[in-house]
């Protein structure tokens, strides 16, 4: 019994979306529905783990605002009948990795029956930002039950901490305006490769399995130095390790390392995910695909 990907999708920023988190996430949640066949009413959970929105906004919940804008029961829940709960998370790279868990929650409950994770991540503009690194990215993973043996595993979690300084980002005021303003190491590739190696063997050693009987790697985030890092550690060739094809993505990183244009994981394959983030946090868990797959209309 497990979590089942149904579809995941990824929309990238255009002129208009270039500095909206907001629509580029409704942009992937609607496309990824739309394209499954699901109507938005039947998504009874939307989490959000997008971090970097518009305008430097933290309140209201983004989630709130995409379950809105795609229509998923935008009114008030009616007596006999449960409308769509949605909430953010904020864990950065390693976002969509602690999203599906909380889904997985959920769904292995049977509280819900379908689930949405999205993440995205724009530049907010306006001069409110300052040498912005990110891609403007968002992403969509639609997530149902299967009372079968597969589907996700359990996430295994590492923290190593440093303080804050591998990766981290500050708000403070510049002409009376909120600029938002980043912060790396040198070291953030090798600490980040350090915590996903552990996260990967802590993974692995539970399941009582190796990387040998793993058909594909997908890790996040997408950079080169963290994947060479990354294989590095765990003795493999780099290319084993899919990224997303963008190294500058962030919190959809994961979604795009996953969606390799077929917009769902290979049948009957089983799949490492591997995250890692500031923190410094990393997250692994298996994935097992179905032997079936439901075949979905792409466009």
């Amino acid at each position: 019994m497990g979590t089942i990907i149904d579809r995941l999708d990824v929309a990238r920023g255009g002129w208009r979306s270039r500095h909206s988190a907001l629509h580029l996430a409704v942009s992937a949640a609607k496309t990824c529905l739309e394209r499954a066949g699901r109507s938005p009413d039947e998504v009874d959970l939307l989490v959000n783990a997008g971090l970097y929105r518009d305008r430097n906004l933290g309140e209201p919940a983004l989630a709130a605002l995409i379950q809105d804008d795609i229509g998923a029961h935008p009114e008030d829940p009616h007596p006999d009948v449960h409308g769509t709960f949605s909430f953010d998370i904020a864990n950065g790279t390693c976002g969509v990795l602690t999203g599906l868990q909380i889904v997985d929650g959920f769904l292995r409950s049977h509280a819900i029956n379908c689930a949405l994770v999205v993440a995205s991540d724009a530049d907010p503009g306006h001069g409110m930002s300052d040498g912005f690194p990110l891609s403007p990215t968002g992403g969509a993973v639609l997530c149902s039950w299967a009372d079968d043996p597969y589907g996700l595993g359990p996430v295994h979690w590492v923290n190593i901490p440093d303080g804050g300084e591998a990766f981290h980002a500050t708000i403070g005021q510049t002409d009376a305006r909120n600029v938002l303003r980043f912060h790396e190491s040198e070291s953030m590739d090798e600490n980040y490769a350090s915590a996903g190696a552990a996260a990967v063997t802590a993974c692995l050693r539970a399941a009582s399995t190796t990387l040998a009987e793993v058909d594909s790697i997908v890790a996040a985030p997408a950079r080169p130095g963290f994947r060479a890092g990354l294989a590095g550690k765990l003795e493999i060739p780099g290319e084993r390790i899919t990224v997303a094809d963008d190294e500058r993505m962030h919190t959809a990183a994961l979604v795009a390392g996953l969606d390799q244009g077929d917009h769902r994981l290979p049948a009957g394959t089983c799949t490492l995910f591997v995250a890692a983030g500031a923190g410094v946090t990393a997250g692994a868990a298996l994935y097992n695909e179905p032997p079936v797959s439901v075949s979905y209309k792409v466009n």
